[in-house]
């Protein structure tokens, strides 16, 4: 069984925070598999076979990758950002541990990439200097009740939030709901920071505070870094945005 298969992070948007091991793994494929816009993303190039399909179909895909593999194919699963955060390692791996006992001695890799919620951080300063979570709010693969016992648990923990898949044309209310819950944590001044397409030309960064955090400024391209009380804005002269950062230390002299 010579095949492989690599679960690839292709970073939030900007095709230089493709890693040289990624860009490496992508040039020796002989099958790139994922969501249609991210395979979209990858240059085309002769002897590849681009095999993209649908949002919510990961399972799927991942065995269709599985099954590729066994027959001797040099498998490429791509994922945005890095593919172990919210994304297709985890998709290829429960294939895995649930079918064909053969899957398991496939030479699997996970290649990381860089994750929307650092890249989102680096341009605005340092939000998650000190610690942070993240918490998916797509109620498609778990509870509601779930995803709000963990935004209390995380905003009363002190954690700086980042938020993935905020909303999207079947679930218009998520997001608006984790805000009105976060607001009876949190002060109103904490700072929010709203990501969207970062990366690419469409991109477009807000800082607000919770408070004024509207809910309608988001879509599935947008994450949403949400700050402790800890978290500080540094004011800029020229109409420059402020830096935001959480300080390292909580409960010590700065």
């Amino acid at each position: 069984m010579s095949g492989s298969v690599i679960i690839a992070g292709l970073g939030p948007g900007a095709s230089q925070w493709i890693t040289p091991e990624v860009a490496a793994a992508l040039d020796q494929a002989t099958d790139l598999i994922g969501y249609a816009p991210y395979v979209a993303r990858v240059p085309l190039r002769a002897g590849v076979e681009r095999h993209g399909s649908d949002n919510r179909v990961e399972i799927d895909r991942a065995q269709h990758a599985l099954r590729l593999a066994t027959e001797g194919r040099r498998v490429v699963v791509v994922s945005s950002g890095d593919p172990g955060v919210f994304a297709m390692a985890a998709a290829v791996f429960e294939a895995v541990d649930h079918g064909d006992p053969a899957w398991r001695e496939l030479d699997i890799k996970v290649l990381p990439g860089i994750s929307a919620m650092f890249a989102a951080a680096a341009r605005v300063g340092a939000p998650l200097g000190h610690d942070f979570c993240a918490i998916n709010l797509s109620d498609n693969l778990k509870p509601w009740p779930l995803v709000e016992q963990r935004l209390h648990l995380a905003a009363q923990a002190g954690f700086v939030i980042a938020l993935y898949n905020p909303l999207s044309k079947a679930r218009p209310w998520q997001l608006g709901r984790a805000l009105e819950l976060l607001r009876n944590e949190l002060p109103g001044t904490v700072p929010v920071i709203f990501a969207s397409a970062v990366g690419d030309a469409r991109e477009a960064i807000d800082i607000v505070s919770l408070s004024d955090a509207d809910p309608q400024r988001a879509d599935m391209r947008t994450l949403l870094l949400i700050g402790s009380v800890h978290s500080r804005l540094i004011e800029r002269a020229g109409g420059a945005p402020p830096f935001v950062y959480t300080p390292r230390s909580i409960g010590a002299t700065a």
